[in-house]
């Protein structure tokens, strides 16, 4: 089966390249430069099976009498074929020029999980190796914040249920938690603990709002609370909860959570706009949270370039729908293996892409606003770039059925960006990373013995 692909050139091989040569990343079609292309479905390609053909056909054994409603549900069933076959082949438009996309290739065709995170702060919680105790707390909190969702009167009676659970829970397993602090987050892991059990913005403040029937209000207190839970979530976790294959110990590796800090500059006379009405600057700052529980030789590899200075100075490049780093020719980093944790799994699959049609599904996902991952290596799909970087504009509307990217499952997610996602979309080709800083993660940073 074909993957599907998204191609990101440097703006050094885009120069080099014709539009009518092959693709920078080895895919032997006719590619234009200055555009992200997404490979699409071809479906004439796809011949209905025997059984779908007898399925559509009505049997002469059927009763008279029944003849009408099996009519009828066959029909149903041809409307929900062509709506398929409509959506996957209307064009989308391809950047402000209005290409037609590239055919040939397989989408999803179904929603393998409507629950699969869409925001940061819910993919970061997730890939957080908790205890059995603290998932049992925040499991019943994460599906209030999907019941929130439902446009119509929201099940209220539902989401009290939830947090009384968590309330229980969190009772219940009070010793297991706390005895789960490392002795130097004791303090820390009691203080939080009486936050969420009783504290404002606390388990007790969000039943309230519930029985208040404040969709606001529960929206507040309830992420306050995964805050908390996420926090004592991460001061028992020690590091990383699987061993890395022996081939990859030489690679620089992030134990656990780290911080990174971009100042970007505009390449141009315009101004970044940082809030609504607010001043315009010729810079700005965004915050990327770096994950190194689910990728720690990705997220390892980058917090030593940012560490090296590999990244001051570099100039973007905007592409439909990502914003990338214009340096794969610079000798820095490791070309590290494709490293993807599936959801559901305790340790990262390597040099293998996902297969979200059979439900394969990363614990972090590419289909989030802001997701920061490393392209694919000039050479290979099985390993990452040694320092190139994308931050990917995730837009419902250009995804596949079910709201994933077509790439979903491709690339090396290892971050997000957290602070300062306004700015992402205001960001041109020509734009320069003035310096970038890593805020927090040191500590948890492993470095090869020569690169110390």
């Amino acid at each position: 089966m074909a993957s599907t692909l998204l191609s990101i050139p440097s703006a050094n091989r885009i120069s080099a390249v014709p539009s009518s040569s092959s693709c920078v990343r080895g895919c032997r079609r006719q590619c234009l430069p200055d555009r992200v292309y997404l490979r699409f479905p071809c479906v004439s390609s796809r011949a209905p099976s025997s059984n779908a053909v007898a399925d559509m056909q009505v049997s002469s054994s059927i009763p008279t009498s029944s003849l009408f409603l099996h009519v009828t549900k066959q029909l149903q069933k041809a409307v929900s074929v062509a709506a398929i076959v409509v959506q996957i082949l209307s064009p989308l438009p391809l950047g402000s020029s209005g290409a037609s996309l590239i055919p040939n290739a397989d989408a999803v065709l179904y929603s393998p999980d409507t629950k699969v995170p869409r925001t940061a702060e819910l993919a970061l919680r997730k890939a957080i190796p908790a205890n059995s105790a603290m998932k049992s707390i925040q499991e019943p909190l994460e599906n209030i914040s999907y019941l929130l969702r439902i446009p119509q009167r929201k099940p209220y009676g539902t989401m009290e249920g939830d947090v009384k659970k968590a309330l229980k829970a969190a009772s219940n397993e009070k010793e297991s938690i706390l005895n789960s602090l490392p002795a130097d987050q004791k303090e820390r892991g009691l203080a939080v603990y009486a936050s969420l059990m009783d504290g404002k913005g606390g388990l007790q403040d969000l039943i309230q709002s519930i029985k208040e029937n404040d969709p606001d209000k529960i929206s507040v207190n309830l992420s306050s609370s995964l805050d908390m839970v996420a926090e004592l979530e991460l001061l028992q976790a020690p590091g990383l909860s699987f061993l890395l294959p022996d081939q990859y110990l030489n690679y620089p590796r992030l134990t656990g959570r780290g911080m990174v800090e971009f100042i970007l500059e505009k390449g141009d006379d315009s101004k970044f706009s940082t809030a609504a009405g607010g001043e315009q600057k010729g810079v700005a700052t965004i915050q990327v949270a770096l994950d190194g529980y689910s990728a720690p030789l990705t997220a390892g590899n980058f917090a030593k370039l940012v560490l090296d200075g590999a990244y001051d100075g570099i100039k973007l490049k905007s592409v439909n729908q990502a914003v990338i780093s214009d340096n794969e020719r610079a000798n820095y980093g490791f070309s590290a293996p494709l490293e993807i944790m599936p959801s559901g799994q305790f340790e990262p699959l390597y040099r293998t892409m996902l297969d979200v049609q059979d439900g394969e599904l990363p614990i972090l996902p590419l289909s989030v606003y802001g997701a920061i991952a490393m392209a694919h290596s000039p050479d290979s799909d099985e390993y990452s770039s040694a320092s190139q970087f994308f931050i990917y504009l995730y837009d419902r509307r250009s995804a596949g059925l079910g709201g994933l990217s077509f790439d979903e499952g491709q690339f090396s997610v290892f971050g997000y960006v957290t602070a300062g996602r306004e700015i992402l979309s205001q960001l041109k080709t020509g734009d320069m990373i003035r310096s970038a800083k890593l805020l927090q993660g040191q500590d948890r940073l492993i470095l090869p013995v020569s690169s110390n």
